[in-house]
């Protein structure tokens, strides 16, 4: 279920006070803890050009956020993935029946950022991969953790990897993220791109996505670019 925060259009000035308060009642952060993890044992070697994988962990505004500050990401597009095109558009995802989750596509340059890299951040500061079907104060299958892969490398160093962390017990339960081949990306609406730069004081954004990006500059230091890389930018749009 959809926290009522994104449903919604308030007024900056309600937005800042209604975040506000929520700061104060609430504990330092709303999103999910994160956890300090060792890279992948097992990563995939530089290779030429950019590399394309898509991940889903919860809501896409804060998954992407965290990726459009992630130096050496090209590009971090918000949509849906693991069903038909047909049924890719918000509303119909939102029932949760469609097979979907809400996904980003993430282009990154492999000499920059490494894929391991990009899947240590991933596990670490972007969700909790221990979280079946729901992401924070969100539920349903369309929040659910997965990775859809888009080479056999990938998907080999992405199981790989959840087998190392499963092993070492850093997380309280077992990871239940999905690895499986990508078989079709479909870009959100428009307005859905660039929501955590465009809306920062809007009070779901505030409260669960924001700490994540903060996690980001802090355990990821040097992989942290303060200006995000956006959708607009490149006009990828629906």
């Amino acid at each position: 279920m959809r926290s009522s925060f994104r449903r919604f259009a308030l007024s900056a000035a309600t937005i800042g006070a209604v975040a506000g308060a929520l700061f104060a009642l609430a504990p330092s952060r709303g999103a999910e803890d994160a956890v300090v993890i060792p890279p992948p044992a097992l990563d995939e070697p530089p290779s030429q050009g950019l590399e394309t994988v898509v991940l889903a962990g919860g809501c896409f505004w804060g998954v992407q956020g965290v990726y459009q500050h992630t130096a050496g990401v090209a590009n971090a597009v918000s949509g849906y993935a693991g069903g038909s095109k047909s049924t890719a558009d918000y509303s119909t995802v939102s029932t949760g029946t469609t097979g979907h989750a809400e996904s980003v596509q993430i282009s990154f340059d492999p000499k920059k950022i490494s894929y391991g890299k990009i899947l240590q951040i991933f596990f670490s500061v972007v969700h909790d991969p221990t979280q079946l079907n729901r992401q924070g104060p969100d539920s349903g299958t369309q929040y659910r953790s997965a990775i859809f892969t888009t080479s056999e490398a990938q998907k080999k160093v992405t199981e790989a990897y959840i087998a190392q962390l499963d092993q070492a017990k850093l997380f309280r339960k077992p990871i239940v993220t999905k690895v499986g081949k990508l078989e079709g990306f479909y870009p959100a609406e428009a307005y859905h791109q660039d929501y955590l730069t465009l809306h920062p004081s809007q009070p779901y954004i505030a409260y669960n996505d924001l700490p994540k990006v903060e996690n980001l500059k802090k355990i990821f230091a040097e992989n942290y670019s303060e200006k995000p890389v956006l959708v607009s930018d490149a006009k990828v749009t629906n």
